[in-house]
């Protein structure tokens, strides 16, 4: 195979990837750390198809499966990687913008005849042999769905249930923008094929454990307003995270508590880590705002709305100069005075 990391030449087809997948036979797939429900449920719906075509399939991903979506059916089959590197006819890489996110399975996947790629971030650069990258699309199980229903591959209740997952959270339960006619369309035709949605709604939205609420309270006390209220922001240290014993899985989502200020045009959350680095999410509500193009600028990438980077740096510091960034794109639109 040639360097996975260099772009590959042209935007492959799904009938292309769907080809590829018929002519070999042992598969790892893999999604990006710090996974969400686009990243799992696509993984393990590929996983299940391709297992319904008699294939031998892997699924590994750095943080294993995130308890919320373990209700998910498949989700047996997520697991971290060995320590021990294993040889693959192929890699299928799914909703992951950067080669280097997919992280510690990169360390033990040997030799493979073929790495495929397949997402809808726009700062994708196609890296790997075959790569179909449409960042029109709202969430990479849309396009996971195009490819199994349009090639004839397997798609049951459990594959449905599994890319109705991915498709529900990625457009905020098929509200964010880029939800199209198409994305309901692709909804109607997963709920014909089983998918319960009032269960699968109740268990993506409606169960959490109460450290998130508690999680959420302490990040409040932490909110900063900035850019006269146009920016919102709070940060999490890995003290508070240890005072409430908080898993990674437990931030997802709450961004949107401040975001939905009725003021806010760009919200932030700061997140600490290990090693010196500070995890960094952001989101925006207006397009002449594009948080891609901020997190860009500190190696990060993502959609024009919703993007995020790992700065290294001290958790106040990387706030101030990501804020003062923010600051900087507010005013350079002309959104509030200098």
């Amino acid at each position: 195979m040639s360097d996975p990391t260099a772009p590959a030449r042209t935007n492959a087809s799904l009938a292309d990837i769907a080809e590829a997948l018929r002519g070999l036979h042992r598969f790892v797939v893999v999604s990006h750390l710090r996974p969400d429900g686009d990243a799992l449920g696509c993984a393990i719906a590929l996983a299940l198809s391709l297992r319904a075509m008699g294939k031998d399939v892997t699924v590994w991903n750095e943080d294993g499966m995130l308890d919320k979506l373990r209700f998910l059916p498949g989700s047996e089959l997520v697991h971290t990687p060995p320590a021990r590197a294993e040889d693959f006819d192929a890699l299928v890489a799914l909703d992951t913008a950067a080669y280097p996110r997919l992280g510690t399975p990169l360390k033990s996947i040997g030799a493979t005849k073929l790495t495929i790629n397949v997402d809808h971030h726009i700062s994708n650069p196609g890296y790997g042999d075959l790569s179909h990258i449409d960042a029109q699309s709202p969430a990479t199980g849309q396009i996971l769905y195009e490819l199994l229903a349009a090639n004839g591959m397997p798609l049951d209740r459990d594959i449905a249930t599994n890319l109705y997952a991915a498709i529900s959270t990625d457009t905020g339960s098929f509200q964010y923008p880029q939800t199209s006619a198409r994305t309901y369309e692709i909804g109607a035709e997963l709920v014909r094929l089983g998918v319960r949605v009032g269960e699968i709604s109740r268990e993506l939205y409606e169960s959490y454990p109460l450290r998130r609420l508690e999680l959420l309270r302490a990040l409040l006390n932490s909110l900063k307003l900035t850019a006269e209220r146009r920016a919102a922001s709070f940060a999490l240290s890995m003290h508070t995270a240890q005072t409430l014993g908080v898993s990674p899985e437990d931030n997802e989502g709450l961004i949107d508590h401040i975001r939905g200020i009725d003021t806010v045009l760009v919200a932030v959350f700061f997140e600490e880590l290990p090693d010196g680095l500070v995890r960094v999410s952001m989101r925006s509500k207006t397009p002449q705002i594009d948080v891609s193009k901020i997190c860009g600028h500190y190696g990060g990438g993502g959609h024009q709305l919703a993007a995020g980077a790992r700065i290294r740096g001290e958790l106040g510091e990387v706030e101030a100069r990501v804020l003062a960034r923010v600051h900087e794109e507010i005013v350079r639109e002309k959104l509030i005075e200098e």
